[in-house]
């Protein structure tokens, strides 16, 4: 029996069907899904961009690669909305979008593809190039930090692609986006938090701050800090809710409140939703330890 690539995670009707893996019967029942034209997944499957971008990348396939959030799914940079599109870049004169598929058409270099599981995308640095140059300056500098933390990289090489994409569209900005960003970020929402401070025009905090105790031979991180206010904001995300984890939360905040630290804590709700509540806390502790 004849393989089908992505079999049977994300792949083309016809080629399963020539397999004689399943019947254009079958195909059209409800064990299956189309996503995309002679593409199909599973039915009561999550259709995340993860898998989206497996379907688009078997719709393309041998036409182009994976780009933008959906290079950054499958590099463990994850940084894109949930229900953004996928996204290829094809060879010039090949294939058209589809609801759902954004395309773009442009030459790429072979420097800057690679391939996972049998799946082609561009590079981490190429895909943090790529969004570093378009949409708001929050999100482009979350994705450069999310490739960068995932795959050990300075964001600052990415001027280097710049130099060798003179006048690609975005690159304006580019600087700026640099200028913020900072690959020791712990996650997407926690850059979101930092940008959140420091485009409110308060200082900007430091990243992965070490608050250690030299007697006790222990150490506490935390995600941002001013050191010499002894200041520690911290975004709490799902993962803290976890028994173990909360346990331990208890244990380093204690440390840190013996220790002359106050630290403010945040999650997803407040950061997306009460930004003006969380500038004003962080404004009147400043204020305060100056005047301390």
């Amino acid at each position: 029996m004849q393989a089908v690539p992505g079999w049977p995670i994300a792949f083309r009707g016809s080629l399963a069907v020539a397999a004689g893996l399943v019947t254009r019967r079958v195909l059209a029942g409800p064990r299956f899904v189309r996503v995309l034209p002679d593409t199909y997944v599973p039915a009561g499957v999550d259709r995340d961009l993860r898998l989206r971008s497996h379907a688009a990348f078997r719709y393309v396939q041998g036409r182009g690669v994976l780009a933008g959030y959906s290079a950054a799914e499958l590099l463990s940079a994850s940084c894109g909305p949930r229900d953004a599109p996928a996204e290829v870049v094809v060879w010039p004169g090949s294939q058209r979008a589809h609801p759902g598929l954004l395309v773009r058409r442009e030459p790429i270099d072979a420097a800057d593809v690679v391939e996972i599981g049998g799946i082609r995308l561009t590079s981490p640095r190429r895909t943090a190039f790529d969004l570093a140059r378009r949409g708001p300056l929050v999100e482009r500098v979350v994705a450069v930090d999310a490739l960068a933390n995932a795959h050990g990289f300075d964001p600052d090489v990415l001027r280097e692609l710049a130099e060798v994409h003179v006048g690609a569209r975005g690159s304006r900005d580019l600087a700026t986006v640099l200028g913020h960003a900072d690959r020791r970020a712990g996650s997407p929402m926690e850059t979101r938090l930092r940008m959140l401070i420091v485009t409110a025009g308060l200082p900007a905090p430091q990243v992965q701050w070490v608050v250690q105790d030299e007697a006790a031979r222990t150490a506490v991180w935390l995600d941002l800090a001013y050191p010499e206010q002894r200041i520690g904001i911290e975004y709490d995300g799902a993962v803290h809710a976890d028994r173990g984890a909360v346990l331990r939360d208890i244990g380093r905040h204690t440390r840190l409140l013996d220790r002359g630290w106050r630290v403010y804590r945040y999650t997803k709700r407040d950061v997306l939703g009460c930004p003006e509540r969380i500038v004003a806390e962080l404004d009147r502790a400043l204020h305060r330890a100056r005047w301390t």
